[in-house]
């Protein structure tokens, strides 16, 4: 056991580090795709297009063998699906056409900060002195790289800001809700069909949002929408998983941190995007606060 145990976190830690820079591409693809005049619906509708079968493969290999969902896990599945991906990732690839990459992975880093706030508000779950003096300190930090960026930028810079802070909460109230669901199913089970959900969403609102005409993108477009799907959607949930499976979900969270700073420097040497003291700064602050909102033994959120 003594040999296995260390090979098995060497490739945990590496399995968490792959899935949050392969996560983080994200961010960078929906830029590069904006510069050919595309909008944020045409684009969430492709990548989820392109999605939807590695999902629904997701959705089936994790279910074998397994019961079948009542009438309320549906619901369940359904209301997570919606608030935790459909209205997340659109919010987000709304507020990119406003905001920098690195900007939106800063306010998006903050989701554990909110899980605590719901927490809180909703089932009175105390947070310490500790923590809230963590959680003003990954705000200072976001809103250090804000003020620079509205300077720069405009006054577009707040409502791109504002809405991806309300995707990491919409993301933040899946995560609150999904405890239960994810004990009768299974995290990957579950996974799979809330984004498969997701994906009808995404579909349905092309459907009733944009002529048919819309649909007729510049190729780099589709390309760059199969490259988000695959590289940057579905493999960094199944490296997620397999990372949580061999570390478990503490240190593969806080693994994650390596995101931020994929996507600042993925910005800074793919689209150009300015690199100062500010943003050294502020990614400090978040990066360092989050990290004591997640610190304590046993929170798994």
């Amino acid at each position: 056991m003594q040999v296995s145990h260390p090979s098995k976190m060497t490739s945990g830690l590496l399995l968490a580090a792959a899935g949050s820079i392969a996560f983080s591409g994200k961010a960078i693809i929906v830029k590069l795709a904006y510069r050919h005049g595309v909008d944020a619906v045409t684009l969430l509708m492709y990548r989820m297009l392109f999605a939807l079968p590695l999902f629904l493969l997701m959705a089936w290999w994790a279910g074998r063998g397994k019961d079948p969902l009542t009438r309320r896990d549906w619901l369940g599945v359904i209301g997570l699906g919606f608030c935790g991906y459909y209205l997340s990732s659109f919010l987000d690839f709304w507020g990119l056409e406003f905001v920098s990459a690195s900007l939106e992975r800063l306010i998006l880093y903050l989701n554990p900060t909110l899980v605590l706030v719901l927490g809180w508000v909703l089932f009175k779950k105390r947070i310490t002195t500790r923590q809230a003096v963590a959680m003003a300190i990954s705000y200072a930090g976001v809103l250090l790289v804000f003020g620079h960026e509205v300077t720069l930028a405009g006054a577009n810079v707040a409502l791109g800001a504002l809405l991806v802070f309300t995707s990491a909460f919409t993301y933040a109230l899946y995560m609150t809700y999904s405890g239960q669901l994810v004990q009768r199913l299974g995290s990957l089970r579950l996974a799979g069909l809330a984004t498969t959900v997701a994906c009808f969403f995404c579909l349905l609102q092309f459907a009733l949002l944009r002529p048919w005409e819309a649909a007729l993108v510049p190729e780099p477009v589709l390309w760059l929408s199969v490259l988000n799907a695959t590289a940057c959607t579905a493999l960094p949930v199944l490296l997620v998983m397999m990372a949580i499976e061999r570390i478990g979900p503490g240190l593969t969270a806080q693994t994650g941190m390596i995101g931020p700073m994929s996507t600042i420097s993925m910005g800074v040497l793919i689209l150009d995007e300015p690199f100062n003291a500010w943003i050294v700064a502020g990614t400090g602050l978040v990066v360092s606060g989050v990290f004591w909102v997640t610190r304590p033994a046993g929170r798994t959120n």
